[in-house]
């Protein structure tokens, strides 16, 4: 596979036969995330990456997805420090899955089987015997593996429980174009567009029984932490030297618990 999913250069499914020998050793290396300014969001991650990353929506019509901005400018992940480490508390999901991803057949997720692939550039894949083991002497799965399975299970189901919260807001016609611009202290000028928030007058507009319906199904709370994190705009700015937001335009090692962890 070529590289896709923004951080993956060479995805190939996991068997025996290919990988029987190897080891992942994750190490603590964000390097491979150096140059993504934005990675999809669940909506389970929304509590912990509110507090210092900015929600949005980014994509078109089906292919809408919640993102944390990483970044203000192409090719650029502020939360990347100079020895290759995270410089933020949490980690997004799709970034410690890496260097494993399911790979779907079928573009109707309802009835695709999905199979477990591993980015061989990763410089952490050997067969030398460093970190896990994928699979053991007797060519099964070691628990190391079973652990990324179940990882990988469990973000396949937030996946879809993502995509109908975007379909709810596109039906409520809730989603809007958005662009912010800031000035650098160098008094360069940067765009940010290609997202979309959630209205607040169309939201407050909304009946009485579709408000209930959000509040019910827990995604009013969503939509308020989506919106509260735009605050972070002007501290992800602030990363690359300092900058003064001016009003936004309207226009690795198998994860632990998928919800709650940070650094892996």
């Amino acid at each position: 596979m070529t590289k896709q999913l923004l951080i993956y250069e060479r995805a190939v499914p996991v068997t025996r036969q290919r990988h029987g020998s190897w080891s992942v050793k994750a190490g603590t290396s964000f390097e491979f995330a150096r140059g993504v300014n934005s990675v999809p969001l669940m909506v389970a991650e929304f509590g912990n990456a509110a507090a210092e990353y900015t929600i949005v929506f980014g994509g078109a019509a089906d292919e809408i997805i919640p993102v944390a901005l990483l970044g203000i400018r192409d090719n650029e992940n502020l939360y990347v420090n100079d020895s290759g480490a995270w410089a933020g508390n949490y980690v997004p999901a799709f970034l410690r899955r890496y260097p494993f991803v399911f790979s779907s057949d079928n573009a109707n997720e309802a009835d695709a089987t999905f199979t477990l692939c591993v980015d061989e550039e990763f410089s952490g894949c050997n067969d030398e015997g460093r970190g896990e083991r994928l699979f053991d002497a007797d060519g099964e799965r070691t628990q190391y593996l079973q652990n990324v399975l179940g990882f990988l299970q469990a973000y396949q189901v937030q996946f879809q429980r993502t995509k109908d919260f975007v379909k709810r807001l596109q039906d409520l016609d809730l989603l809007e174009p958005m662009q912010a611009q800031f000035t650098l202290r160098t008094g360069q000028r940067s765009t940010l567009s290609g997202f979309s928030v959630v209205n607040r007058d169309r939201l407050k507009a909304l009946p009485a029984d579709k408000l209930a319906e959000l509040m019910q199904a827990d995604e009013l709370e969503l939509i308020y932490l989506h919106l509260g994190s735009l605050r972070n705009l002007t501290p992800i700015a602030e990363r690359i030297g300092g900058a003064a937001a001016e009003p936004a335009d309207t226009a690795p090692a198998a994860p632990a618990d998928f919800e709650t962890s940070g650094n892996a």
